[in-house]
């Protein structure tokens, strides 16, 4: 029995695992957005969706995941880049109440986008995960899935390449730069402008490779924008604003909370996350690894 148990906990702490790194992708681009640029861009969940939608419908062309899983993120970050140089920069200097209409109205005209597209519209779509991961491996008494375990391996090898990227490059100490102080950046002769577009590309593309690597897992179905975004949201608020190891471990707190909330308290699952956050806040309320200010 001791035994069962213990195996029923590994199984739902590796599930949780995955859940939360590759929510981690999709917090890593918002908490830096919003740490870095000041931007609210309750979008963010959109892209995610538009990346799962596009991967699939390269799928459908190619039977290729890994096509998917390479051509999607590129072209939902040029979407994202256009969107913030046409919408979003003449924005700048506005309060966030303008931001916040404005990207949920970009969120709402993605969402009848996906509807719109032949072969998407408003019904359940699968992704299948590619042949070589489709198997499963015995895990105890049960079998567990290998591409779950691929999503750990990869989004543990993205996370540790983002912190690399921020903390040893100097592209990370621009952003890093930026986070704490835009202004007195781009009084340095450094193009703040174009550091912020591409951050804004790369968080728009992280989430949009967070939503194919997930799309083998969950449905593709109209609504997954709007449940991930308020996870992301709430990472970001347990995690800290503009920190990238606040993102890596508030998406893990997240995942694991929500996942053994399904497993043991469905009906309460997500009141689960919730009481983390608001523990939090009144704990620190900039967040377990956010600046004071």
């Amino acid at each position: 029995m001791a035994n069962l148990t213990l195996e029923l906990f590994l199984v739902q702490f590796l599930n949780g695992l995955a859940s939360g790194v590759l929510l981690f992708l999709l917090a890593a681009g918002l908490s830096i957005i919003f740490g870095m640029m000041d931007v609210m861009n309750l979008a963010h969940g959109s892209f995610y969706m538009l990346g799962a939608y596009v991967g699939y419908a390269i799928f459908r062309a190619t039977q290729n995941f890994w096509l998917s899983l390479l051509i999607a993120p590129i072209v939902v970050g040029v979407v994202g880049l256009v969107s913030e140089r046409l919408l979003l920069r003449p924005l700048k200097g506005r309060g966030h109440l303008d931001q916040v209409l404005l990207t949920f109205g970009l969120a709402l005209v993605i969402a009848d986008f996906v509807r719109a597209v032949p072969g998407w519209g408003g019904d359940v779509h699968a992704l299948p995960p590619p042949p070589e991961l489709a198997a499963s491996i015995p895990f105890g008494s049960r079998q567990y899935p290998i591409y779950r375990l691929f999503s750990i391996g990869v989004g543990l090898i993205l996370a540790a390449l983002l912190g690399l990227v921020i903390s040893r490059t100097q592209i990370g100490a621009i952003v890093r730069a930026g986070v704490a102080d835009a202004e007195m950046v781009g009084g340095l002769g450094i193009n703040i402008s174009l550091v912020f577009s591409i951050v804004f590309a790369v968080g728009v593309a992280l989430a949009a490779f967070g939503g194919v690597m997930t799309a083998p897992v969950v449905s593709l179905e109209p609504g997954m924008d709007a449940r991930t975004l308020i996870q992301a949201l709430i990472v970001v608020v347990v995690g800290g604003l503009g920190t990238l190891r606040g993102a890596f471990w508030g998406s893990l707190l997240i995942g694991e909370a929500d996942n053994f909330g399904r497993a043991l308290l469905p009906d309460y699952a997500l009141f689960s996350i919730y009481v983390i956050m608001a523990a939090v806040l009144l704990l620190r309320p900039a967040g377990l690894f956010g600046r004071k200010t």
